[in-house]
């Protein structure tokens, strides 16, 4: 069997697995009228989406088949277009078929959330009542606890039987390096919540690990949110100043931390406290 042979040969068995998966997800349940309403929105967005794309492409596209054509030669510029025309049938064909799996995931999960979830994000986060701890209210105390960790608790409660009978999954906390490698005066209750996080995440993914599921907490740092403590130019300033970058994140930074514990890029991470904070844990200038 030649090189060639074999290259044909998994192309066609990944045409044949991607029209088993095609037909799999669409023979799904679509939900009710108001879920398809919302799915074809999605889809008439991502078809707005693909056009602009495609134009866009398309005009790169056969720029780079003349000059194949005249600097190599006429089956050069063939060999492009065929794997130029087949590769944006696949991204087509994918984007239409991936957001109208989503409505029949949400579907599928509202009937059993086993049948739909095999990520969780517990991303909850307040922190709470300030102040020295002689000045803590019992109240506040709890409120807090009740916010950052219990939460996390009651989440993890039924997310965890659901992956288990799904064949597990990746749970995420978000925690903090406050309480973890820096204290900071005035955040007792927020301090010890968030790292009690810390403990929540090691303790699960010793006990499930054999069931396949991952257990990561995640902690950020300063992140440009409406939820941010700073809110004057000068706060912004100290706070920044306060990370080895001398910046804080976007939120898009610490999602795609998120979105690395959530996929297979780290399906041999679990049990840790990765830090997707600027170098603040470690700064002391």
């Amino acid at each position: 069997m030649t090189i060639i042979t074999a290259v044909i040969a998994c192309g066609l068995l990944s045409v044949l697995y991607a029209i088993w998966a095609t037909r799999s997800v669409l023979a799904s349940d679509q939900g009710n009228q108001r879920m398809q309403e919302i799915s074809a929105a999605i889809r008439e967005g991502a078809q707005a989406y693909l056009a602009r794309q495609y134009t866009t492409i398309a005009v790169v596209g056969i720029v780079v088949l003349l000059l194949a054509w005249w600097l190599l030669s006429i089956t050069s510029a063939i060999g492009f277009l065929i794997g130029a025309v087949l590769s944006g049938t696949a991204g087509f064909i994918g984007m239409h078929v991936s957001v109208r799996a989503n409505v029949r995931t949400a579907q599928a999960a509202s009937n059993s959330l086993a049948a739909g979830l095999d990520i969780a994000f517990n991303n909850v986060g307040a922190v709470g009542q300030m102040g020295s701890i002689s000045d803590l209210s019992l109240e506040g105390w709890r409120e807090t606890l009740d916010t950052n960790l219990t939460s996390a608790f009651l989440g993890a409660k039924y997310q965890v039987p659901a992956m288990i009978e799904r064949g597990g999954g990746s749970l995420i906390f978000t925690s903090t390096f406050v309480g973890h490698t820096v204290g900071m005066p005035g955040m007792t209750g927020y301090a010890a919540s968030k790292a009690g996080l810390i403990g929540l995440t090691q303790v699960l993914a010793a006990e499930y690990g054999p069931k396949a599921i991952r257990v990561n907490a995640l902690l950020p740092g300063g992140t440009d949110t409406p939820a941010a403590t700073f809110k004057t130019p000068e706060s912004r300033t100290f706070v920044e100043n306060l990370h080895a970058l001398k910046r804080v994140a976007q939120p898009e930074e610490i999602a795609r931390s998120a979105l690395y514990l959530a996929s297979d890029a780290s399906s041999f991470t679990t049990g840790t406290a990765l830090f997707a904070d600027g170098g603040v844990s470690i700064n002391r200038t």
